[in-house]
């Protein structure tokens, strides 16, 4: 049985590590410089840090609710469903990939913003993205503009809570 928490100081390197077995995968926008321990520390900082573990404790997934000034000044964004939070920085495990974690973490993210008082929620993908696609898809997101950002071409996606 998988279980979501907050992420904790004490997990940083398993959920650096995480992170760092996304890179080089196909559309995957991270690099060597981010996500960093930086990120962790500041998604830590603000309680907006969740992971995933299976029944023997290993993290298998993570997700973060950011503050990106970036994103939030895009102008697609419903003005009707503000205030909107962004999740970002959502990775699931390669060996756990497929089994429907990520809409799992998305729900968890969901639910956590709609607790903070958000009326909406926000994220990107990579447009090329099919397979993060579908995913979005299956949980009625609708895509509301396109942009470019840290040279990386995205698709940018809003639900209402």
């Amino acid at each position: 049985m998988n279980y979501i928490m907050h992420g904790t100081a004490s997990e940083k390197e398993e959920i650096l590590a995480l992170y760092k077995s996304q890179l080089g995968r196909e559309f995957c926008p991270w690099t060597e410089f981010y996500p960093t321990e930086k990120e962790i520390d500041f998604d830590l900082s603000r309680d907006s840090l969740f992971v995933m573990k299976n029944k023997a404790g290993r993290i298998i997934a993570a997700i973060s609710i950011d503050l990106d000034a970036n994103v939030e000044a895009l102008p697609c964004w419903s003005t009707s469903l503000q205030p909107g939070g962004e999740l970002s920085r959502l990775a699931v495990a390669i060996d756990c990939q497929n089994q429907g974690i990520a809409r799992e973490m998305l729900k968890h993210g969901m639910d956590v913003l709609r607790n903070r008082g958000y009326l909406s929620v926000h994220f990107l993908v990579n447009k090329y993205n099919i397979k993060a696609i579908r995913s979005y898809d299956a949980l009625d997101f609708q895509i509301v503009g396109e942009c470019n950002l840290y040279n990386q071409p995205y698709l940018c996606y809003e639900k209402a809570l």
